[in-house]
């Protein structure tokens, strides 16, 4: 048994927080709504997916941390492929302000963080030892927030260093 692993797990995250909010402040209030750092996608928009994504991520470590089923998936039964997934998302959040998509996000991480912090080690380091997650090995060794850094972060680099200061 590997001891604080849940605290160098949550640790983890919240080092990813501060390098979010890093991210968010290089992009800057004004320019939040510009397509470009996604396709016609702002990094509102961007930001709004990575939420979405997360929270469906949440509601499943908190219900598994519970010992309650899992929940279903938030869009409707009959979309059933990625594209579809995130078109549904992103109509579900195009009206929310920016400010209101960062603040969630933000807390996201602190929501991340106390998820993981309510496993013990002996799950988070037991390759299926959290459930819902059986099938990505122990969660000690996931970056819950992959996604961001291998499908987005070096389009939103590439945005800000073409974009200038």
């Amino acid at each position: 048994m590997t001891t604080g692993a849940r605290e160098r797990l949550v640790q983890r995250v919240l080092e990813e927080q501060r390098a979010w909010r890093e991210i968010v402040d290089q992009v800057g209030a004004d320019r939040m709504d510009e397509p470009g750092p996604m396709g016609e996608w702002s990094f509102r928009d961007l930001a709004w997916h990575l939420l979405a994504w997360r929270e469906r991520t949440l509601d499943r470590l908190e219900a598994g941390a519970a010992g309650r089923p899992m929940p279903p998936d938030p869009w409707p039964d009959e979309i059933d492929d990625d594209d579809a997934v995130n078109d549904w998302m992103q109509q579900q959040g195009r009206d929310r302000p920016a400010a209101e998509v960062l603040a969630a996000v933000d807390a996201s991480h602190e929501r991340l963080a106390n998820a993981l912090g309510l496993f013990p080690d002996e799950q988070l380091t037991d390759p299926a030892g959290v459930p819902g997650f059986e099938d990505i090995g122990p969660a000690v060794d996931v970056d819950w927030v992959s996604h961001w850094h291998v499908e987005h972060e070096a389009d939103v680099r590439r945005w800000l260093a073409e974009r200038g200061p």
